[in-house]
């Protein structure tokens, strides 16, 4: 464990003013980018004054960490341009029309229901995207989709947690060779299950009675819009075969993805002066930079608390002080509604070794369930949430007071499951 000096107090106490700030962005009227940018680099920049690291090692690390964040970055924005593309030409039409209810609960329940397997095909981040963005369509209300929007972020992060695709960290240990597909997908279908219900139910309760729906029989589909739905639909679930096939980095499957649809709408609109707004120009001054923007600062950030050895002397701290790997998990996953949980799960393959917890092991199991569910507690603890917040300027007090508490009763739902199952084994 690394002796905590100033400098890392200093970051821990901007860090955590950012936060709060974040937290109060409708009371203190500034924008949550802005905090989020220079939350990142003040962070950054006490890692480069600090004592003991040479200009070099500090300009190597934030290296190291750009390219991973613009990894991100890139695929964000080449999934929220191939959703943005699928919506201008109405593609999105034929999914409304199967979801079109006016009921409240029920379109609560069916957006879950589709958000938890669409993740576990895809990730948690491109199924909320795609989710949001269709029941933006469906609903005009803003007030009426937050909560559709919440119970979207929670489903989708549950259903990420069951499959090696379906959400980074249960990616991260597949590839380190912690966990394999079927154990994986076997032991935690349940508890993701679990979680999910239970929050849906909570959250099902605090909606009632019908909305005015917006009915999408008079919107007839674009040019191509059929022919653009399902390719887009299908370079979406291409990225983690891609991944799983040649290792290409998912943003790269992203990206191919989306410059073969450029090409093909390209092709068929550029004869229409009348079509414009069908090309990818266009689409491209509709996409939500800001919220890119604020993603990177809050990444970044939390990127510089890594590589200063704060998060790693929490992890160490933890296992220290808690010693019962079932509660560092839970409490891993608690910490992930927080910060990045990455960098902790990270931290934890250089903590346990294969020779005391082999691969497929309940500890790297229980440690991708619950760093998968448990940034669905906070609004600003997953990539799902942050993009929800992005795309619909959602306040994070809100989410705390009326899905927080759903989310970690979920959450710990999802844990009893998992150790029931483990005591019917054994």
């Amino acid at each position: 464990m690394e002796i905590m000096t100033v400098t890392h107090f200093l970051m821990i106490i901007v860090f955590t003013l950012g936060y709060v700030a974040i937290a109060l962005e409708s009371v203190l009227k500034i924008n949550k980018t802005a905090i989020a940018l220079l939350m990142a680099v003040i962070c950054w920049g006490l890692y480069f004054v600090s004592v003991g690291t040479s200009s070099d090692e500090s300009a190597a690390a934030l290296s190291f960490h750009l390219s991973d964040e613009s990894q991100v970055v890139f695929f964000l924005l080449g999934a929220m341009t191939l959703v943005e593309l699928i919506d201008v030409h109405e593609g999105f039409r034929l999914v409304s029309e199967f979801m079109h209810t006016h009921s409240k609960r029920k379109l609560l329940w069916l957006c879950g229901v589709i958000s938890f397997f669409l993740s576990a095909i895809i990730d948690n981040l491109t199924a909320t995207i795609v989710m949001v963005s269709v029941i933006r369509k469906l609903v005009t209300r803003k007030e009426d989709r937050l909560m559709l929007g919440a119970t979207i972020v929670v489903a989708a992060n549950a259903g990420g947690a069951w499959t090696p695709i379906g959400d980074v960290t249960t990616t991260m240990l597949w590839i380190q060779n912690r966990l394999t597909t079927l154990p994986l997908m076997l032991w935690l279908f349940l508890p993701s299950v679990a979680c999910f219900i239970v929050a849906t139910l909570f959250n099902s309760f605090k909606v009632k009675g019908e909305f005015k729906a917006q009915s999408t029989a008079h919107i007839k589909t674009e040019p191509f819009g059929n022919k653009v739905l399902v390719l887009g639909l299908f370079a979406l679930i291409m990225v983690p075969v891609f991944k799983g096939l040649i290792g290409l980095p998912p943003f790269m499957g992203m990206l191919i993805g989306l410059g073969f649809l450029w090409l093909l709408t390209d092709i068929a609109h550029h004869k229409y002066e009348e079509r414009h707004h069908l090309r990818v120009p266009h689409v491209l001054s509709k996409i939500d930079n800001p919220g890119v923007l604020f993603f990177l600062g809050i990444l970044l950030a939390v990127d510089a608390l890594e590589s200063s050895g704060i998060l790693n002397n929490l992890a160490l701290w933890l296992d220290a002080t808690i010693g019962n790997t079932t509660l560092v998990a839970t409490a891993i996953g608690l910490l992930s509604s927080i910060v990045d949980n990455v960098p902790i799960v990270a931290a934890t393959l250089g903590m346990y070794s294969t020779k005391v917890f082999p691969t497929d092991s309940s500890l790297w199991q229980l440690i991708a369930y619950c760093a998968g569910t448990g940034g669905s507690i906070l609004l600003i603890g997953s990539a799902a949430g942050i993009a929800f917040m992005g795309l619909e300027k959602v306040d994070f007090l809100w989410y705390l007071k009326r899905v927080s508490l759903s989310a970690l009763f979920g959450y710990f739902a999802g844990i009893l499951v998992y150790l029931f199952q483990v005591l019917l084994v054994s």
